[in-house]
């Protein structure tokens, strides 16, 4: 086994309640049950010793002649790691059949089916969990040579064959080995419970195939509900999936990432846990689903969020709060976790997340917006909630915050926070408005035109002619990228457009883009960090919108090659190309999705316009793309 496998070297399968990674060479070394959030099972990803591992491989002496592929049946979640070696082909089809309910279960099961296509293979299987983070013992109760329990603290794992395979003990830990011919096939199959729970019936091959046909019906249907069209059709289902893959179905919040731990730069600290529901992050990914056509996931984050609102249970006794479990409890203390030593040693190891009692004005912006998308505010609960929100804020916007970076390095004037305070009272008026709804609608335009004149006064920099990340400073900040997108200015704006060309020279490397640069702007943290993905995305929709489709198409195409062998990206890109951070990160999805949406359009638009013959202009034969001039320079309206 591979001691710590590059993060991208991974793909994801999970039932919508939990999910599990699965390296390129078989090993399932992430797996927390029975939620996102619940503690690991598998953790090898963060300590290759003591985190836990399931794997299941073709096995060769020294792996002479073995090839390994991975690849996702299309439009689907199911995994197939595919083993092809001069005696023979095999792979090993790795999934969790989705569970749509309201109800949480603590029943959660993998499965993993190995089949042999053509010759003979010879496989190996492993299964070591360390419960608890690895903090855990846990005892094996064997029932026969094919079905074990692994008992953990309030937690147990059944592990069960159909016909074929023998589990043997290894210490506390089994193992297994078998060789199976083209045409036969065998299956293990990992079922968590809680503790003391009955095993599971025992599997055979008939009903896991019927499993596996139950799951790919599932997201071939549910895909069917996606009404975009355009070209990137393949990279923009898989996000979507992913998308899915990371909302846990019980309450409709999407958390961030499926891991904690996993690093911004290898050796450093900055290593958080993605485990939960940021309210920004969420109302983002919404907006990207409702674009797409999936209105049920907006209607159920949106009753989340409105819950969360009239809990009124915070830390801080504001409204709201930056991140909640995926339950809608607002308690992450976080903890570090010394006796792991990290992915690749990067500690500290942090469960729970201190961010959590941040202030960070800005999810205000996200959440109104999330809640108006789509029309249904009109309902009497969801405006009551948010005009209670939008009142509490026209008293407290004005003032510093820690910002949409959660930096931990003080509060400033954000200028990003200001810009989604003012979306929040620009969507609240235009709601009143639709809707005839009872609102102190004179106040909230008051407030609404403050912090519109307060950014353009304070937040704009002459000596750069550009917006800055904060009051006072000359600092660049890629989350600005966005203020066409929620329509604070228009993406043709001489201003934009200045602020857009300062981008370009100094958080941009190669359609890369930082989100800041850490030493102008000191975070309170040691370390570097890669380009974000999730900024080089948007700097891709900024670029579209604004005119500039031959550098917004070739920035994309180039952000698409970042992506790992089965579409999946992390949080972040290092500087030899390498994926870093939390993964896969639903920020980036997000954004990706959003930026091929706007790319078409705009793309579309380009191709349906007059031509200069077509206006009575003569034919010019340059190189521009339709939206630019033929010598290079944008048309900006």
């Amino acid at each position: 086994m591979n001691r710590y496998p590059p993060i991208a070297e991974h793909g994801m399968v999970g039932d919508l309640q939990t999910a599990a990674l699965v390296s390129s060479d078989g090993t399932i070394d992430w797996w927390c049950t029975p939620r996102f959030d619940s503690p690991s099972v598998f953790a090898s990803l963060l300590d290759s010793e003591r985190g836990g591992h399931c794997r299941l491989a073709a096995e060769l002496p020294d792996g002479d002649g073995l090839t390994v592929r991975q690849l996702y049946l299309s439009d689907t979640a199911i995994l197939v790691t595919r083993f092809m070696t001069p005696g023979g082909v095999g792979e090993v089809a790795d999934f969790m059949v989705p569970v749509e309910t309201s109800t949480p279960t603590d029943t959660h099961c993998l499965i993993r089916i190995v089949r042999v296509v053509r010759g003979n293979l010879p496989f190996a299987f492993s299964c070591q969990p360390r419960f608890d983070y690895g903090r855990a013992t846990h005892t094996l109760t064997p029932v026969d040579g094919h079905a074990v329990t692994f008992h953990g603290p309030g937690t147990d794992l059944h592990v069960q064959a159909t016909p074929g395979v023998t589990f043997h003990p290894d210490g506390n830990d089994i193992s297994a080995r078998f060789t199976l011919s083209a045409g036969q096939a065998a299956a293990v199959v990992l079922t968590t419970t809680a503790g003391g729970a009955s095993a599971p019936p025992r599997p055979f091959l008939r009903g896991v195939a019927d499993a596996l046909e139950s799951c790919r019906t599932y997201w071939l249907s549910w895909l069917r509900s996606s009404t975009y069209r355009g070209r990137w059709q393949d990279i923009v289902n898989r996000s979507a999936i992913t998308l899915k893959l990371l909302t846990y179905a019980p309450s409709g919040a999407p958390i961030a990432a499926a891991t904690m731990g996993l690093p911004e730069q290898v050796g450093g600290e900055r290593n958080w846990d993605y485990r939960y529901t940021w309210v920004r992050d969420a109302s983002l990914s919404v907006r990207a689903l409702i674009d797409l056509g999936f209105q049920e996931e907006a209607h159920a984050f949106r009753r989340w969020l409105r819950d969360r609102i009239n809990a009124a249970d915070t830390a801080s006794a504001d409204p709201l709060q930056i991140m909640y479990r995926v339950d809608g409890d607002p308690h992450l203390t976080e903890e570090t976790l010394d006796h792991l030593e990290g992915y690749r040693g990067s500690r500290p190891v942090r469960a729970g997340n201190a961010a959590a009692d941040q202030l960070q004005l800005d999810i205000y912006g996200e959440a109104s917006d999330a809640l108006i998308v789509g029309g249904d505010i009109g309902a009497i609960r969801g405006w009551s909630a948010l005009s209670g929100v939008l009142d509490w804020l026209a008293d407290h916007w004005n003032q510093p915050d820690e910002g949409i970076w959660e930096t931990r390095g003080g509060r400033q004037n954000f200028t990003y926070s200001r810009l989604m305070t003012w979306v929040a009272f620009d969507r609240g008026v235009r709601a009143a408005t639709d809707f005839s709804r009872p609102a102190d609608i004179h106040r909230w335009t008051g407030a609404r035109d403050s912090v519109f004149r307060q950014i353009v006064e304070r937040g704009w920099h002459d000596k750069r002619q550009a917006f800055v990340q904060h009051f006072g400073s000359d600092v660049l900040d890629a989350s600005l990228l966005l203020m066409p997108k929620v329509g604070f200015v228009s993406p043709h704006d001489p201003d934009w457009l200045s602020t857009l060309d300062a981008m370009d020279e100094e958080l941009v490397s190669d359609s890369l883009v930082y989100r800041y640069d850490p030493k102008a702007s000191p975070d309170g943290l040691r370390g570097a960090e890669g380009t974000f993905n999730l900024c080089s995305f948007f700097y891709v929709e900024a670029l579209a919108r604004s005119g500039r489709l031959h550098q917004a198409r070739h920035a994309f195409d180039k952000m698409l090659t970042y992506a790992n062998h089965v579409g999946l990206f992390a949080e972040e890109i290092g500087p030899s190309g390498e994926q870093l951070g939390n993964f896969p990160q639903a920020f980036t999805h997000l954004a990706l999705v959003t930026a091929a949406m706007a790319l078409d359009d705009e793309l579309q638009k380009a191709q349906t316009a007059p031509t200069r013959a077509e206006q009575g202009h003569p034919a010019t034969h340059g190189l521009a793309e339709p939206g630019e001039d033929a010598g290079g320079g944008e048309n900006h309206g």
